[in-house]
């Protein structure tokens, strides 16, 4: 037999014994398949019937919002108190949920400090329902692939909230989009979702395909021609995975016309998506007065926001040397403006990059005109702004702004960042006014100060004018309607 037959009858067995283990394969698949849906099924029974005898105990339809970090005093916790005060004054029978991973505290202590910070007190007392696994969302604990390690933990985060308390309709508040098949197919609620910022975006991959430096994009990636291909790869397949379990929601809510975009291009979802923009505490600003700044023998720059990275704080003190480099002699010069970078520090690593920042300052000689104040008091930070003449923002694609509409409401001339929010939403023209300036660069912050302080007393006044008239379309009054707009689909087809 020559060896062209024998390599012709060797594939032959090969061949034979492959369809053999075929059968056996498909088989043992099937059942696996087959197994795995009776699970799924059981489970989703004892879920649901857990959620029936509370019905039957109740009487009442359940409201639950997934809020993990719920006792922090940033704008998404605003948010929560707002929509969950808006809620209970619409509908009074309903019962509200909250679940949360702060175990250090009540929920009364969390109510009193809603009322604190954001003076929101609600109608009726909600219920809580402590998770012990926050950690497991932590960004500490995935100090690479961190938005796969958050996602995954998310899940068994989510199933923690979902074995302890089965609701009748859901809402992920804080951006938690894989936790929304976990209730829709295994608890069996009406899902919906407020999304502040996409956990992913296609400005982030094309941050990676440019190669391009920034605070999400670390240099020894962006040098990598193989760790930013690889880096595209994962992200475009988690975009895939953060979209199939963002279309599982039944009702998309976006804070931004910057976020409204990325979440229809990932979660394709349009019938379903609505912009709600967020309550901001505008009242809280609108006594700070209103009049021509000629006579300031010294004005202030004020720049507000946590001191974190992607708030490019650093932009922020060049774009100033620059424009102190510009007005070097005479009146109005360097001894007539200053910058006060006011922001809160959250952890060891915000108060290090505040001790870079200072000595950063020291380098570019400039330290004597920049003023750093940290976790002040609302009372101080209203002085502040009341003495300012310029609101500086610097963030790229900020999704938002709460800082922005704040310096507004307090009649400063904003200065923001041409991208995200404020560029979409924020400062835009008033019934045909100006309502701030917009830049990108050190050269074009620059440019824009000196412009600003280059304006008459009376244009400035004008602009500010339009500014604090424009924000009212963020207050808490606008807010409720439209969320209880957005929301009534989902409450008519809850049972009472």
């Amino acid at each position: 037999m020559s060896g062209h037959d024998q390599l012709v009858l060797c594939l032959c067995e090969l061949t034979r014994l492959l369809w053999k283990l075929l059968l056996p394969l498909l088989f043992l698949c099937a059942l696996l398949v087959a197994v795995l849906v009776l699970l799924v099924l059981a489970v989703r029974l004892w879920l649901q019937s857990n959620r029936n005898a509370r019905r039957a105990m109740d009487g009442r339809p359940t409201v639950a919002f997934f809020h993990p970090y719920c006792n922090a005093g940033g704008g998404g916790e605003r948010v929560l108190w707002c929509a969950i005060r808006a809620l209970q004054n619409r509908y009074v029978d309903i019962n509200v949920v909250v679940y949360t991973g702060d175990l250090g505290v009540t929920g009364q202590q969390i109510l009193d400090g809603a009322r604190r910070r954001f003076n929101i007190a609600l109608p009726r007392p909600v219920d809580f329902v402590f998770l012990r696994h926050r950690l497991l969302v932590e960004p500490g604990l995935f100090p690479h692939f961190t938005l796969l390690g958050q996602s995954v933990g998310s899940i068994f985060l989510g199933w923690e909230a979902l074995t302890e308390f089965v609701p009748d309709l859901y809402i992920d508040s804080m951006g938690y989009a894989f936790t929304l098949p976990l209730f829709r197919y295994l608890g069996g609620c009406s899902v919906g979702s407020y999304v502040h910022y996409p956990t992913i975006s296609t400005d982030m991959l094309s941050v990676v395909r440019e190669r391009n430096p920034r605070f999400n994009n670390p240099d020894y990636v962006s040098n990598s021609l193989f760790l930013s291909a690889f880096k595209v790869v994962y992200y475009c397949m988690f975009a895939l995975l953060y979209g199939m379990a963002g279309s599982c929601s039944d009702l998309v809510m976006v804070n931004s016309s910057w976020t409204l975009d990325h979440i229809l291009s990932l979660w394709r979802a349009p019938n379903r998506t609505s912009v709600v923009y967020p309550p901001c505490d505008v009242s809280g600003f609108l006594d700070v007065p209103l009049e021509e700044d000629g006579d300031k023998k010294c004005h202030s720059i004020v720049s507000i926001g946590q001191f974190r990275p992607e708030k490019d704080h650093r932009l922020q003190i060049r774009a100033f040397k620059k424009l102190l480099d510009r007005r070097r002699d005479g009146p109005g010069g360097r001894e007539a403006l200053k910058l006060v970078m006011i922001g809160g520090c959250r952890n060891q690593q915000d108060e290090d990059r505040v001790l870079m920042l200072r000595g950063m300052c020291q380098e570019l000689g400039v330290a004597d005109r920049v003023e750093f104040k940290l976790n002040i008091p609302f009372d101080e930070l209203k002085r502040e702004m009341g003495e300012a003449t310029i609101g500086l923002h610097t963030m790229w694609n900020e999704h938002f702004g709460i800082g922005v509409v704040e310096c507004m409401a307090a009649g400063k001339v904003i200065l923001a960042h041409k991208s995200g929010g404020p560029k979409l939403d924020i400062v835009v023209p008033y019934e045909g006014g100006q309502t701030g300036f917009l830049a990108e660069d050190e050269d074009s912050y620059a440019e824009a100060m000196d412009r600003i302080l280059a304006l008459t007393p009376g244009s400035r006044l004008q602009i500010r004018r339009n500014a604090r008239q424009s924000v009212a379309r963020f207050s808490d009054q606008e807010f409720e309607a439209c969320f209880l707009a957005a929301m009534e689909p989902l409450m008519g087809t809850l049972e009472r």
